[in-house]
């Protein structure tokens, strides 16, 4: 039955997406093709519509609509120009001083709006004249912008962790959270790395030295926007509210001020409202659309057929998590982090927990895979809105973007294999 089920549920998904029906839906309809295999047709439907009910009746879910509303204020309220400037009097004084600008400014604007997108093009809509200016090559530059996008997605508030806290049966938020850190950072550094490589090569050059006045002040410019982090994460840690809580408060707290920055007005706000709104309906027809997808896979016990097939292959963990990797990968350049971590989460995770790998690790792991998707052809959303603000053709950053995938891949192998880089800062803290 479960193989029947799964070659059925694969084909008629896959059809689905060929024919170009919306993944949501095409989730849907693989799942009452395949659940009717073993029930008949009104059983079926029913126990379907209550799953599209039931899925998303859960609290720690609301953080999501928030988080996306934070993003779009943040985007909107003059918050990328701040952390630039900021960025560049910490990283001004290197070689590809503008590069390493970039990269920073990407981690710490993608990490507040939890958006590879918006990062690319906030950061990058600033950064691409200022470089070109300088002397840059684009295509680097906006190979730096695109590798770069994706750290916020793993650095928290991180609303695609907290979808996989959701699937994965209620793994901690804060602990995932806190997990992020060190591997987006090391993500960054990464990038870094190869930027100054490069720029050190090509004789691009540095900034110009501040004063430590401007410096101060610019600091201080740079803290309101900065606080967010402060305010979301130690308030989660230090148990003053929950995740969602936490999010409900970050759009108070970016609402007030992108107001005191003068960049969003009463006005804007049906617009802005509008945008989050639209984003949160795409986001949760897919959360609905899963936990029917996952009741089918549960009651044709698909994942543990696929579970015995992936062990058949080995019983090495060195061996399975290579493998899961490269799926995960392969997964990631053509279908959107979201729905990837819906589906495959239930999947994959029973197989990793069988060797002891702390669902913590796992999902800091299958996130880091599913997020370089977002800067790889053929559907990366990040590497087009990249060369798009460049005005360049994908063709024009694939070659400048190797090296920067080389090092991601050597950090996301360091990551899935030593799992004190994910674990580390969770165990400090009691999780």
């Amino acid at each position: 039955m479960a193989l029947e089920a799964g070659i059925v549920l694969a084909v008629v998904f896959a059809l689905m997406l060929v024919i170009s029906v919306p993944i949501s839906v095409s989730i849907i309809i693989a799942s009452l093709a395949a659940i009717l295999l073993v029930l008949p047709m009104d059983m079926a439907i029913f126990t379907a519509s209550q799953k599209l009910v039931t899925g998303l009746d859960s609290f720690t879910l609301l953080a999501v609509p928030f988080f996306i509303l934070a993003g779009i204020l943040m985007n909107n309220g003059g918050v990328a120009e701040r952390l630039i400037n900021f960025a560049k009097v910490l990283v001004g004084r290197a070689p590809g001083a503008l590069a390493h600008t970039n990269v920073l400014g990407n981690t710490l604007f993608g990490s507040l709006s939890g958006s590879s997108v918006a990062a690319a093009a906030a950061i990058g809509g600033v950064m691409g004249p200022l470089q070109k200016k300088d002397g840059y090559d684009p295509k680097f530059s906006a190979a730096v912008n695109i590798a770069s996008a994706p750290v916020g997605l793993v650095i928290p508030p991180s609303g695609t962790l907290i979808i996989y806290s959701l699937v994965s049966g209620g793994t901690s938020v804060a602990a995932l959270f806190v997990a992020g850190y060190l591997p987006g950072l090391l993500w960054a550094l990464a990038c870094m790395v190869v930027a100054f490589v490069i720029a050190k090569r090509r004789g691009y050059p540095t900034t110009e030295k501040v004063s430590m006045k401007v410096a101060f002040k610019t600091f201080f410019d740079a803290i309101p926007s900065l606080m967010l982090i402060v305010i979301v994460i130690g308030g989660i840690l230090a148990g003053i509210f929950t995740a969602t809580e936490a999010a409900a408060v970050a759009v108070a707290y970016t609402f007030i001020l992108s107001m005191a920055y003068g960049a969003v007005k009463i006005k804007h706000l049906p617009g802005i409202i509008m945008e989050a709104v639209e984003i949160t309906a795409v986001i949760m027809l897919l959360v609905s659309a899963s936990a029917v997808m996952s009741w089918v896979m549960a009651f044709t016990g698909l994942p543990s057929a696929i579970s015995d097939l992936i062990i058949g292959i080995s019983d090495n963990p060195i061996i399975l998590l290579l493998i899961l990797n490269v799926f995960l990968l392969i997964i990631g350049t053509f279908m959107d982090i979201t729905p990837a971590v819906l589906i495959f989460t239930p999947i994959l995770l029973p197989i990793v927990v069988g060797f002891d790998m702390d669902p913590i690790h796992f999902g800091i792991m299958m996130v880091m895979n599913l997020s370089i998707g977002n800067i790889t052809p053929p559907v990366g959303s990040a590497l087009f809105v990249g060369a798009s603000i460049a005005n360049l053709d994908i063709e024009d950053v694939i070659k400048p973007l190797i090296p920067f995938y080389v090092a991601i891949i050597v950090v996301l192998l360091l990551v899935t294999y030593i799992p004190a880089i994910s674990m580390l800062l969770p165990n400090l803290l009691g999780y």
